[in-house]
């Protein structure tokens, strides 16, 4: 028996092996990262932002997503840390010139040089496709790549001017450590301006509270418009002018009154109130007297014209 035509099994078709895991094409991961967005996957076009992750988007997608508040938004893990339109900063990118755009295969009949980036780096002209480790400036936004940062060192953007510090430099797609990285510097940077926040509310309304404590306190009377007005014993209102002269003789404007004349005036007030008092005082007794004599004269004519 044999050599019929039949076909001899191996053992790879006979026994199941485990399973190879899948690989992923890299060249088509780094054009889904670094050609498209994050959130949409759409093509990135003007204007486009990254996130404190390094992750980009555009901006009218950021927009639409903050703006949708409706219960049956779909959660996006890519856009979960975004919650306003500050977690985001607007890159400022440098066009490659070598980069002739969508126009030339537009019929299919060209090949597509994935290689070739739209943008560049505008210190030493590497292309922005992956390849290659870029970053950006949070102060900024400014983009370069990781190579013209470590050669070129300086606390300054090579392309703006503006100053930045080793917190501020955002790697743009960056592995899984700079991710970690990356968030632990957002937490603390987000708990930080939290703090702040709570600082200067505390510190505005304590100032408010003292501001109606001392409005509702009583003060020493101050002069307005030059007049001050005095109550007396007696409860009449006496109202006085005050008048400062100056050292050529001339008076000034009434109003301004100095804290000597002030204390002055109160003392003199103080003593014509009490002269007046004792006037009335002496007044009220010479009369009673008075009376008292004039009573007794009458008593003693009655009397002898009784006897």
């Amino acid at each position: 028996m044999g050599c019929d035509g039949g076909t001899i099994p191996k053992r790879h078709e006979l026994v199941k092996g485990p399973r190879k895991v899948e690989k992923v094409d890299k060249v088509a991961e780094l054009v889904a990262r670094w050609f498209y967005c994050a959130l949409s996957q759409e093509k990135l076009r003007r204007p486009i932002v990254a996130c404190e992750l390094g992750r980009l988007y555009n901006k009218d997608a950021i927009i639409e997503f903050l703006l949708d508040k409706s219960p049956d938004k779909t959660p996006m893990e890519s856009a979960s840390h975004i919650k306003s339109i500050k977690n985001v900063t607007e890159l400022n990118l440098v066009d490659n010139p070598a980069w002739s755009g969508d126009k030339e295969s537009i019929k299919g009949d060209k090949y597509d040089d994935l290689q070739c980036a739209r943008f560049i780096c505008p210190v030493v002209g590497l292309e922005m496709n992956g390849r290659h480790r870029f970053c950006f400036l949070r102060n900024c936004g400014c983009v370069f790549s990781e190579r013209a940062l470590k050669e070129i060192k300086s606390e300054v953007c090579h392309k703006c001017g503006v100053p930045f510090q080793e917190e501020d430099v955002i790697i743009l797609n960056g592995n899984k450590e700079d991710v970690e990285i990356l968030k632990k510097r957002m937490e603390a940077r987000r708990l930080k301006s939290k703090l702040e926040k709570k600082s200067k509310k505390s510190k505005s309304a304590g100032a408010a509270s003292q501001q109606e404590t001392s409005a509702d306190s009583p003060g020493p009377s101050k002069a307005k418009n030059g007049k001050d007005c005095v109550s007396s014993s007696s409860g009449e209102n006496r109202q006085i002018v005050f008048t400062k002269s100056s050292e050529n003789g001339n008076p000034s404007v009434p109003g301004k009154v100095n804290k000597a004349s002030s204390t002055t005036t109160k003392r003199s007030i103080a003593d014509s109130e009490d002269k007046s008092e004792a006037y009335k005082s002496i007044f009220t007794t010479h009369s009673s007297a008075k009376r008292s004599k004039e009573e007794c004269s009458n008593w003693v004519t009655h009397t002898a014209y009784y006897f």
